[in-house]
């Protein structure tokens, strides 16, 4: 069963970050979703009927496997009105998820970009304590992937970034 909840940048008067011009929008929608688990299914779905009541709404079909994120997607992410996170028991296995994840929370905390959330048959919370199968993904990057990139996905790294997984039980 799939649950959903909605954010938005919280309002504030003393944001630092209110300076920063917005980018153009060119989607009103960016997935972000693990492939293997949801694609030919919630996710195609989801797309299809955002698509229909036209909303403009990117999904990337053509990812290849491995390697390092395009800089080219994590433009669209920021040419992107709303963001939508299908977490699934799979995504924190994902490098590519997770660097998807770290630029939308950067999104949400410069340009107030919204986040809406959806658990797809995982726990809220074990995206949020990175317990479970999340927990299972970080040790498997924790022993391949740079620690430092590995922090800023669990939100220990870098200070620009409030904790991108760590925030997710807080959206």
């Amino acid at each position: 069963m799939a649950s959903s909840s909605t954010t938005q940048k919280p309002s504030s008067s003393s944001s630092s970050s209110s300076s920063a011009p917005s980018p153009k929008l060119n989607f009103d929608v960016f997935l972000s979703f693990r492939g293997e688990d949801t694609r030919y299914g919630f996710t195609d779905h989801l797309f299809v009927s955002l698509e229909g009541k036209g909303i403009h709404t990117f999904r990337d079909d053509k990812l290849e496997r491995g390697g390092e994120i395009d800089q080219e997607l994590l433009g669209t992410i920021e040419r992107s009105r709303f963001s939508i996170i299908v977490f699934s028991e799979r995504y924190a296995d994902s490098k590519w998820c997770l660097e998807e994840l770290t630029k939308i929370m950067d999104c949400r905390k410069e340009w107030g970009q919204t986040v809406l959330q959806v658990f797809y048959h995982v726990d809220p919370s074990d995206a949020g304590k990175q317990t479970e199968s999340f927990g299972k993904g970080f040790a498997k990057h924790e022993a391949t992937v740079n620690e430092e990139k590995v922090g800023r996905w669990k939100g220990g790294g870098l200070p620009r970034l409030k904790q991108p997984m760590s925030e997710v039980g807080m959206l």
